[in-house]
């Protein structure tokens, strides 16, 4: 098949390199350092699923004159980025279908924004991959890719995208695929203190201080999901309705998740996707992350006042570049 990877990135590079691997032929947009990289000596990519250089097409947006049409595309930019990205590459894409797979909240609505006639499908990364120089990328954690329908597409692109996918990686499909979003988004709140101490995923889980902080952000999340009528989806044999009982469940106790996330990783450290922003000098996109539980609670007419402070913080760090210590964090961060 022919397949457009829109930003290749941690998770773009490593799903293009994988469906490269698989016999695809993939064209991905990349800018800068990575797509000069990408060019000189292809993609290459590292870790958990072995080794592999793909030779793919690399341009800052998606060639039009004498280029197949992709059958399907891949929006993985950031999510702050999707809306200016699909904009850029609206020619190419036509009304091919598209996987949007990032981070948060909100990516399917902003993509039917942009491509009403489009079938669209949600994907949530759940491996762990780290862009830490141009041109390569490396997993760290080799879990699957949840992917399901958004409203109003057909279950037979699902079918047909979801083969194709597993033949390159893990797969697993969702009926609810907004559930298993704001799953995902509780696995993401792994990102935030990272981003905030400079410590990798595993460091940060490992204090106590850190730990309490993120728990409390986690339960947080839990209210304003129950509050909204959302159910927990189950991702990867995390069971749903289980986490929904951290949101009553004292710190101590909710702490058990974030233990669990910590023993799934492995000893490779993790720095998080928000870190890797901040390293890289770019924004972050954790208004999409702790910054969508915030806006979600507003919407409700309630307050998520340790989500709003830990987004405080990592915008501040993406301005002064200087992370804090766990002390510091703890005595900014009332729980």
């Amino acid at each position: 098949m022919h397949i457009a990877v829109i930003g290749a990135g941690a998770v773009g590079g490593t799903l293009a390199a994988l469906l490269d691997r698989a016999g695809h032929t993939i064209q991905v947009t990349a800018r800068g350092d990575n797509l000069a990289a990408i060019r000189a000596a292809g993609l290459r990519l590292d870790g958990g699923w072995g080794e592999h250089v793909a030779r793919v097409e690399a341009h800052e947006t998606l060639i039009r004159a004498g280029a197949p049409v992709p059958d399907f595309a891949i929006l993985a930019t950031k999510a702050q980025d999707a809306a200016a990205a699909l904009h850029a590459n609206l020619g190419a894409l036509g009304t091919v279908p598209v996987l949007v797979a990032q981070n948060g909240l909100g990516g399917i609505e902003v993509a039917r924004s942009v491509l009403p006639e489009s079938a669209l499908l949600g994907g949530l990364a759940l491996f762990a991959a780290s862009y830490l120089e141009p041109g390569r990328v490396t997993v760290t954690a080799p879990l699957p890719l949840i992917i399901g329908s958004a409203p109003g597409t057909d279950d037979t692109v699902l079918s047909t995208i979801a083969d194709v996918m597993r033949g390159a990686l893990p797969v697993e499909v969702t009926s609810d695929i907004l559930g298993a979003q704001w799953t995902k988004l509780l696995i993401n709140h792994v990102n935030a203190l990272p981003a905030i101490t400079g410590l990798s995923v595993q460091q940060v889980i490992a204090d106590s201080g850190l730990r309490r902080v993120m728990t409390a952000s986690m339960r947080e999340t839990v209210r304003v999901a129950r509050r909204l009528g959302i159910r927990f989806g189950a991702v990867q044999g995390i069971n749903g309705r289980i986490l929904g009982a951290i949101g009553s469940a004292p710190l101590a106790l909710g702490a058990w998740f974030p233990i669990m996330l910590r023993s799934r990783m492995g000893s490779v450290p993790n720095p998080g996707s928000t870190l890797q922003s901040i390293k890289r000098g770019q924004l972050t996109e954790i208004d999409f992350l702790n910054g969508a539980v915030v806006s979600a609670a507003k919407a409700e007419g309630i307050t998520a006042p340790i989500n709003e402070q830990i987004v405080r913080l990592v915008h501040e760090v993406e301005c002064t570049g200087s992370f804090l210590t766990p002390t510091e964090v703890a005595a900014r961060v009332r729980v």
